[in-house]
């Protein structure tokens, strides 16, 4: 031992030396090193990337659960399988990744086709699986007003700071920004038409608030698109809609109006709320049993979000969990957080598909370094989506980040491609993972662009690196997926025409 204690004697002496400035510079370049290591890369445990078998709740303390701190009405949002889920499901649907992988390029092949005004859906033979809601964000809403009080079905609060019951029927709904028509399905709704769901289908008969369109009314043509006739003709009849999607799966049923209730507060229930309320789905096997329907947020005027602008200010936003066992949320109207912690970007619109939310991408970097690639590329935009998966970007920009991804990770085990996913790693026995740090840069007024940076949970999918090629030309439109949303609000201040960010949110 009296070696290694003389050389360690030998070192603090030599560090009092008169040759200070050698070793201050020496000091300082490690220092700089640990800075660029901080600033440049995040070291995670590969077990925080996966969900654990319990709900841990909010990994940040709620800033609007209490209700006090919020400008809007706020809920909580969470994965529809999950322990953090409603019905407590801790497993997903038996399904596979490729089945999920499947479910998204179709999902993605539905908006960008949109984009430009293509809306015919997909042949038939091209299967879709329910896998994919497992990624999808969902909230709780009371619908209707029961006749007697024994009708009544609630939603417990107190997790998320407050407490109290929804009036008529709880209704787990999936938000979705590519939608303009909200609907749920109702009685009578039989199998194999409509899918099983865990939640009391809600009957408007029960319901003493419901109330049908007549065709020839004004609400019944604003439908436009999502028309589809009327049942006891036209004069007298009952409007009918339906909603269809690139997928192949449909929703259709009668066009009504009933009490919304998304907090047992005043200023969470919306008065003659307008939906559909679907009798038949095409293909009901594509849609999650954990939930009831979709609660469309498009800018169409039968969305939430045009319902209410009168009330919140045309503005709402959410924050996707990092996994099944956290908690997200979703505010109607403006939050009470600081404008100053937001990084805002312009809001976009597509002529031929106004409904949907785009931005532009200025540049994109990858361990602090700008990736060699034009800005002419993301002239196109990109849509901001709730439900698709995996980001795509235009081929040039997507190789660029590719190859600075897998020089950064040169020191994992390549694992094989997963469908689109291109670029995995095999991480078995392997504790933690050394991430190089990605950041989106928006538009933006200022010359740096926003840069957002994207949480660990947002780089890996099922330890692939979570973008894709948008499949078309570098003029094509790409698509922000909620993978690399995960943590952040996400702001749609739709009167202002801006898009916020702000990490580290949930």
């Amino acid at each position: 031992m009296a070696p290694v204690v003389a050389l360690l004697l030998l070192l603090l002496c030599s560090s009092s030396s008169p040759t200070s400035s050698s070793v201050d510079t020496a000091h300082a370049a490690a220092a700089a090193g640990v800075d660029d290591e901080l600033s440049y890369y995040v070291v995670v445990e590969t077990s925080s990337l996966e969900p654990s078998p319990v709900c841990q709740g909010h990994r940040v303390r709620p800033s609007g659960a209490s209700g006090n701190l919020t400008g809007g009405v706020w809920m909580p949002l969470s994965r529809p399988y999950g322990p953090c889920s409603s019905e407590g499901e801790t497993t997903a649907p038996p399904s596979s990744v490729p089945d999920a992988l499947l479910w998204d390029r179709n999902r993605a092949s539905y908006i960008q086709k949109k984009v430009i005004g293509d809306t015919q859906p997909l042949a038939p033979s091209q299967p879709a699986n329910t896998q994919q809601m497992s990624t999808d964000a969902s909230t709780n809403n009371g619908l209707g007003q029961s006749a007697t009080p024994s009708s009544l079905s609630g939603l417990d609060l107190a997790a998320t700071g407050g407490s109290g019951r929804l009036p008529g029927v709880t209704q787990r709904m999936v938000i979705d920004t590519a939608s303009d028509v909200p609907w749920v399905q109702c009685a009578p709704c039989p199998q194999p038409q409509c899918h099983p769901q865990t939640d009391v289908l809600y009957d408007p008969r029960n319901s003493v608030t419901s109330a049908t369109f007549p065709c020839t009314s004004p609400t019944c043509r604003q439908l436009g698109p999502y028309a589809n006739g009327c049942t006891g003709g036209p004069n007298s009849g009952q409007c009918q809609y339906r909603v269809q999607y690139r997928d192949g799966s449909a929703s259709s049923g009668t066009y009504i109006s009933d009490v919304l209730t998304l907090t047992p507060t005043p200023a969470g229930v919306v008065n003659n709320f307008r939906f559909g309320c679907s009798h038949a789905l095409q293909r009901p096997g594509v849609f999650s049993n954990t939930t009831a329907g979709i609660m469309a947020l498009g800018r169409g005027v039968q969305s939430l979000l045009s319902q209410t602008k009168g009330t919140h200010g045309n503005v709402f936003s959410y924050c996707v969990p990092p996994t099944e066992s956290h908690r997200g949320f979703f505010v109607l109207g403006v939050p009470r957080v600081a404008a100053s912690r937001y990084i805002l970007t312009p809001m976009l619109r597509s002529k031929l598909s106004p409904s949907l939310y785009l931005v532009r991408l200025q540049a994109i970097t990858v361990a602090g370094q700008r990736l060699a690639v034009p800005p002419t590329v993301f002239a196109a935009g990109a849509v901001m989506d709730s439900r698709t998966v995996i980001t795509r970007l235009q081929p040039t920009a997507y190789s660029a980040l590719r190859a600075a991804f897998r020089a950064q990770m040169g020191g994992y085990r390549v694992a094989a491609p997963k469908g689109q996913l291109d670029t995995c790693y095999d991480f078995t026995s392997v504790r933690t993972v050394r991430l190089p740090k990605v950041a989106l840069v928006f538009d933006s007024q200022s010359n740096g662009g926003a840069a957002v940076e994207l949480d660990p949970s947002g780089i890996l999918f099922n330890s692939c690196l979570a973008f894709a090629s948008t499949g078309g030309g570098d003029g094509s439109t790409g698509i922000i997926g909620n993978v690399q949303q995960r943590t952040i609000e996400v702001l749609y201040n739709v009167g202002g025409s801006a898009v916020g960010f702000r990490g580290g949110a949930c």
